[in-house]
C-alpha cells in the first residue's frame, strides 16, 4: 500500500523516508509507477482525445429477451417479455427498457454477433479473444494496447482505467496486459487501487470530504517542493509524483462534485456482488464519463451477473429464473447506460467517446425446464453508442428462434476493429512486438464495421 506523507521516521528535510521511497510503488503487475511511465514514454496529447467506455455484462445476457425478441416464435422459445416500439421505426426491444427505446436513435444494436466460445470470461469483451486463446497468445486487452500505442494524454492520468470487479471465476479479469507488458496494465481505483491512493489516511471512500483530501495532497506537495529532493529525481519518477499528488485523477473519481440531479439520473448502485458475479454499481458509469473527460483513453466497467440458467436452491438467486432476474436487472442497466449516453451527448462528447455494452455469449433459444436459458455461443448481440458512429440502426438478424445469425454475421473482433478505428488506430496496418520481439497483429478480423463508419 502506498502512503503519502506517512508517520514513520523523517529525514532532516522533514519528509518521511518510508513515504518518499515508496512514492513510485503504485504497483501494476509488479512494476512501480516510474517504470510504467518509462514504458509508456509518451507526451501529453495536444488535442482532445478519443476514448472508449467498455461495459461488460458478466455471464452472457439473454439476447432474445433484451434486444432480439421473437414474438412469433413458439412459446418455449419466445419467453415472457413482449417487444415495444422505439423512436426508430421498425426497431423493437424489450418492454422493460422504455428509456432505451426512447433513445434508440443514439444507439446501434448488433443482433448477429458471432465468435464466442461458450467460456465465461471477460477477455472476449476486452480483447476480442476468448479465455483460452487470450492465455495462449498472451493477448493484451484493448486498453493495454491503446496504452502501449498512444500513451497517456496527461502526465497525471493513466491511459487505461478498469473498474471491472474481480470474481471467484474467470469472469472478472480487469483487463489482461498480455505481451504489452505489465507497464500497460490498467489502473484500478477499487480494491488494491484504493489502497494505493491513501493520502494521510484519507481513502477514496471518503472523497466527500474534499477539503481534507485536497489539503493532504497540497501539504505533501509543499513538503516535497521545499525539500528539494525532487530535483534529483529522473523525469519518470517526477511524473510518478505528479500522478500520485495531482488532484486531477482524484477529482475525476469524486462524483460528489457532480450536480445532484446528474448523479440521480445515473441511479444508486451497490458494491455487493450479485451472487458469483460482479456488483451493479451505477456510479461506475458516472465515474467512467468523468475519467474520459479527465484524459483516460479506455475505461472498463463490469455490471452484475447475467448467467441466467435457472433458479437455485441456495444463495441470492434462490427461486429466481431468467425472467425474474431480468425484470430486476434490466431497469438498473438501462438507467446507468442511458444516463451515460445522454450525458455524453449533452456534453458534446458523442463523437469522441465510444460506448460498447455486451457479454461473452448469448443464451439458449429454448427455455429450460426451470425457466432459465443456458449457454449459447453461436450468436449474441451488443449495443454501441457514440464515437461518431452511425446510430439508430440494427445490424444483422437471427433466425426465427434467435438460434443463428441469419444475415450479416459480425465477429466480436470486427467490433474491436471499429473501436480501434474510432481511436485513430488502423489495426490492419498496426502490430506490436510480443515478448519475444515478434510483431503481432491485435486482431484476426481487422475490418471495421462498414455500417457504422
Amino acid at each position: 500500500m502506498l502512503t503519502i506523507a506517512g508517520r514513520s521516521g523523517r529525514l532532516c528535510d522533514g519528509i518521511s523516508r518510508r513515504s518518499f521511497l515508496r512514492i513510485g510503488s503504485l504497483a501494476l503487475g509488479g512494476l512501480g509507477l516510474p517504470d510504467i511511465l518509462r514504458a509508456q514514454g509518451k507526451s501529453a496529447a495536444a488535442t482532445p482525445h478519443k476514448a472508449i467506455i467498455m461495459v461488460f455484462l458478466p455471464g452472457g445476457p439473454s439476447h432474445q429477451d433484451i434486444w432480439d425478441l421473437k414474438p412469433d416464435a413458439p412459446a418455449e422459445f419466445r419467453g415472457e417479455f413482449r417487444p415495444i416500439d422505439t423512436t426508430v421505426s421498425g426497431i423493437q426491444i424489450c418492454e422493460h427498457l422504455p428509456k432505451l427505446a426512447s433513445m434508440m436513435d443514439k444507439f446501434t444494436i448488433i443482433r448477429s454477433l458471432v465468435g464466442a466460445s461458450g467460456e465465461h470470461a471477460s477477455e472476449l469483451c476486452y480483447s476480442g479473444y476468448g479465455y483460452r486463446d487470450s492465455l495462449q497468445r498472451d493477448q493484451p486487452s484493448l486498453g493495454s494496447a491503446v496504452s502501449k500505442l498512444q500513451g497517456p494524454t496527461h502526465p497525471s492520468i493513466p491511459p487505461f482505467v478498469s473498474m471491472s470487479q474481480p470474481t471467484p471465476n474467470n469472469w472478472g479479469n480487469q483487463g489482461r496486459y498480455g505481451f504489452c507488458g505489465p507497464a500497460h496494465a490498467p489502473f484500478q481505483p477499487d480494491g488494491e487501487g484504493l489502497k494505493d491512493m491513501v493520502l494521510n489516511g484519507v481513502t477514496l471512500d471518503r472523497l466527500a470530504d474534499r477539503n481534507q483530501l485536497l489539503s493532504s495532497v497540497d501539504q505533501f506537495r509543499r513538503d516535497v517542493d521545499a525539500s528539494g529532493v525532487i530535483d534529483g529525481l529522473d523525469v519518470y519518477t517526477k511524473q510518478a509524483v505528479e500522478v500520485l499528488t495531482s488532484s486531477r485523477l482524484i477529482e475525476a473519481l469524486d462524483i460528489s462534485r457532480e450536480d445532484p440531479q446528474v448523479r440521480d439520473r445515473y441511479g444508486k448502485g451497490s458494491m455487493t456482488p450479485v451472487d458469483d458475479g460482479t456488483p451493479m454499481f451505477n456510479e461506475h458509469f458516472l465515474m467512467a464519463r468523468r475519467l474520459v473527460e479527465a484524459g483516460v483513453r479506455c475505461v472498463s466497467v463490469s455490471f452484475g451477473r447475467w448467467d441466467t440458467h435457472s433458479c437455485r436452491k441456495q444463495g441470492q438467486l434462490a427461486d429466481r429464473n431468467n425472467f425474474t432476474q431480468l425484470r430486476e436487472y434490466l431497469p438498473k442497466l438501462e438507467q446507468a447506460l442511458t444516463a451515460l449516453v445522454s450525458d455524453l451527448h449533452e456534453r458534446g462528447l458523442q463523437d469522441d467517446v465510444s460506448v460498447v455494452c455486451w457479454g461473452e455469449m448469448g443464451r439458449t433459444p429454448r427455455i429450460n425446464a426451470r425457466g432459465g436459458r443456458d449457454h449459447w455461443p453461436t450468436v449474441s448481440g451488443c449495443l454501441l453508442a457514440g464515437g461518431g458512429m452511425k446510430t439508430g440502426q440494427v445490424i444483422g438478424s437471427t433466425t426465427r428462434g434467435a438460434e443463428y445469425a441469419k444475415d450479416r454475421p459480425v465477429h466480436y473482433q470486427e467490433v474491436f476493429a471499429t473501436l480501434y478505428d474510432r481511436l485513430g488506430i488502423n489495426v490492419a496496418q498496426t502490430s506490436l512486438p510480443d515478448l519475444r520481439g515478434r510483431p503481432q497483429f491485435l486482431l484476426e478480423h481487422r475490418e471495421p464495421i462498414r455500417e457504422l463508419i
